[in-house]
Formats: structure tokens, sequence, C-alpha cells
């Protein structure tokens, strides 16, 4: 058994010396690459850019032609921004359709009752509802202005980003 031990130590050695051989092949190539990419003149760098400096201005509420910064320079900011713009109505008591979004709310058909021209509107869960010009619909005080057999008109009361508030159209169209 010792024999046969030592047979496979000897065969080991012998893989492992071939395998090594094999790795130290002919690198003339490489070296040559690597002489003639230092024997290159080096590139010019390009200097940096110049940094210009900073130039301080002080706002002053009497500088004549200059508007405030902290002010907005939409007429319809203004407008939203101040008591008369439009803005929602938080005393009004919320219909049921408002709490779903337009988006989840289809338009199934329509209804004439005496002189009134009702939509149907169906709502995420299945049911159906019967609306009228100035019910509201959505999540954005969107108030129904007209109801007709292909869709449902609304004037949807959104945020402008800056404090005051715009009216934007929007329906709620026929389903297929």
């Amino acid at each position: 058994m010792a024999g046969s031990n030592l047979k496979r130590l000897m065969l080991s050695i012998l893989v492992i010396g071939f395998g090594v051989a094999g790795c130290g092949g002919d690198m003339d190539d490489l070296d040559q690459f690597i002489n003639e990419t230092k024997a290159r003149p080096g590139g010019r760098i390009e200097p940096l850019p110049e940094i210009t400096p900073y130039e301080v201005f002080t706002y002053r509420a009497d500088a004549e032609g200059f508007r405030s910064p902290f002010v907005p320079d939409s007429p319809q900011a203004a407008a939203g921004a101040g008591a008369g713009g439009t803005r929602p109505d938080r005393d009004r008591s919320r219909e049921f359709l408002e709490q779903y979004p337009l988006d989840t709310l289809r338009m199934v058909g329509t209804m004439e009752l005496g002189d009134a021209n009702y939509g149907l509107i169906q709502t995420s869960d299945g049911l159906i509802h019967r609306v009228v010009a100035g019910n509201y619909l959505g999540q954005n005080d969107g108030r129904i202005i007209n109801v007709n057999e292909s869709k449902i008109e609304l004037v949807e009361i959104i945020s402008d980003g800056i404090g005051g508030y715009l009216e934007r159209e929007a329906a709620v169209g026929l389903a297929d």
C-alpha cells in the first residue's frame, strides 16, 4: 500500500509540474507591446477651465425692474392664491362617488326621466349609480356640467403646485 501511495504522489507531482510549465509560455509579444507603449511620447493634458467667480445680488423690495423671487409670476397662480380665486369648497358635503378616482369610474349608459337626462356610472365594485348635472365625481372636486349619450363632462379643481388652484375639464366616456 505504501508503494501505491508513493506512485500516486509521484504522478501528482508530475501532473502539477507539466501544468506549471504550460503556464510559462512565450511572452515575447507581450513584452514587445509593453516596450512600444512606453516608447510613445506622452500626450498634452488640457488645462482645467477657468472658473468664473460668483456674483452676489441682493434682492431689495424697492428695486425697480426686478420681480420678487418670492411672489408667483403667473396671473393664474396669483389669482388662485388670493381670496377671489378658484378654490375647492371644503365645507361642502361630499357625495358618494367622490371617494373613487375618476379613472376607475365607467359610464354604462343614460336614462331620461321627465325632462332630466341622467348618466349611469359603474364603480369598480360593480354598482351602478345615477348622476345628473350638478353632481360631483372623482377625487378632484369634479362637478358634472353636462350629461349626453356618449359622455359625462365635468370640471375638476386641481392644485397648480404653488399654492393656487386651476379648473380642468374632464370627461367619463361611454364604456364599450
